[in-house]
């Protein structure tokens, strides 16, 4: 009797997760039984729900009876709404469901990992990508640039479903995945992008590849074995002059080297004097960077220096570096790892003419476009 129960409400929350978009996003989305799983709140003491017609069920599927908005709490290792509590409780409703102020389409599963709280938005691929199109670039861009990045999301979703299949999740909500907002910056021209490219994803030799994209590659794109040791054969890096008309294409920085040692310690950076360019690599890029400390030289890879200054503040590891009176003072080209497609040279590809799948075999040489559903 309770396997059956738990059955029927566990189906009832996956049909409420598969809900088609409505108003202006609802081009068109047809159902499909791809899932995808993403991780949209970590490290939270506590997180705020609401919404209307909410369905909640513990770990077993068995209803909690909630007043909503409702305030979820890590209580010794469960989590606790009111005076209920689970070591699992799964969200769902015929509507959105808001966490924090943020409107999400599908079911809400939250856990207590590490201590601190996990929320996980489980929802249909294509629903997902259509509320991330707006996160990653901007549906005002030309259509063909919009069509693009729905199947590099795509591409890469799928791939990371499969490489974290016994994870909690398969995709953080961050720039470390891919920016993911929930539904609130939905649009039609972002859900016409999704549709027109609805099940396809980019493959070499039969397989989904690794879609790696970035904003801006300041002139030529990277080769995956320089920023993960894994060469690629479809990321072996390209020309780019494309996305050079963007003003994201260079940029400036100045910080205290005070600033830079703390951000270092994990490194056991003490006493930084001096920052001194490196070798660079054969797409330009440096291979690591020279930290000159009272104690002594340290060389460090320039994309751990970048990542642990912050990935926003150092934009790409193609930069030169001066100092002058404590301060260091940065002059670089490009935006993010570089790697796979530059977001902004396909912008411009699309508005010199050319179609999605032209731009999407430019950067990604070798790899064609398959239907996902024909993979399996």
């Amino acid at each position: 009797m309770n396997y059956l129960y738990s059955f029927i409400i566990t189906t009832f929350l996956l049909l409420l997760a598969g809900v088609v978009p409505q108003g202006a996003a609802a081009i068109e989305i047809a159902a499909t039984n791809e899932q995808i799983r993403v991780a949209i709140s970590k490290g939270a003491d506590s997180v705020t729900i609401d919404g209307d017609g909410i369905l909640a069920t513990d770990e077993t599927g068995k209803p909690l009876t909630l007043e909503f908005p409702s305030t979820f709490q890590n209580e010794r290792g469960r989590v606790q709404a009111g005076s209920d509590s689970s070591r699992l409780i799964r969200l769902a409703a015929a509507g959105k469901l808001r966490i924090n102020g943020k409107s999400y389409r599908g079911m809400l599963e939250l856990s207590v990992q590490n201590g601190k709280l996990l929320v996980v938005n489980q929802l249909p691929l294509e629903q997902y990508l259509v509320g991330l199109i707006n996160s990653e670039i901007s549906s005002t861009w030309p259509m063909e640039s919009i069509k693009t990045q729905a199947v590099i999301a795509r591409t890469f979703a799928v791939a990371k479903r499969k490489e974290r299949s016994k994870a909690f999740y398969h995709l953080e909500s961050t720039v470390m995945d891919q920016a993911y907002e929930g539904s609130d910056d939905e649009d039609s021209r972002a859900a016409r992008g999704v549709v027109e490219t609805q099940d396809q994803v980019l493959t070499y030799n039969g397989a989904v590849i690794q879609a790696f994209y970035h904003a801006n590659s300041g002139g030529r794109t990277e080769a995956s074995q320089n920023v993960w040791g894994i060469a690629l054969p479809y990321l072996q890096g390209v020309e780019c002059q494309y996305g050079l008309t963007s003003t994201t294409s260079s940029w400036e920085q100045s910080l205290p080297l005070s600033k830079i040692e703390a951000a270092l310690k994990s490194f056991k950076v003490y006493g930084l004097t001096d920052i001194k360019p490196g070798p660079r690599n054969n797409r330009s890029r440096l291979k690591n960077v020279v930290l000159v400390t009272e104690h002594g030289n340290i060389s460090l890879l320039a994309t751990k220096f970048r990542m642990a200054v912050g990935s926003t503040v150092i934009k790409s590891t193609n930069f030169s570096v001066r100092v002058e009176g404590g301060t260091a003072y940065f002059n670089g080209v490009g935006y993010g790892h570089g790697v796979g497609l530059c977001q902004y040279g396909a912008k411009q590809r699309a508005l010199d003419g050319f179609k999605y799948d032209e731009i999407l075999t430019y950067y990604y040489p070798g790899a064609r476009l398959s239907k996902l559903s024909e993979l399996k």
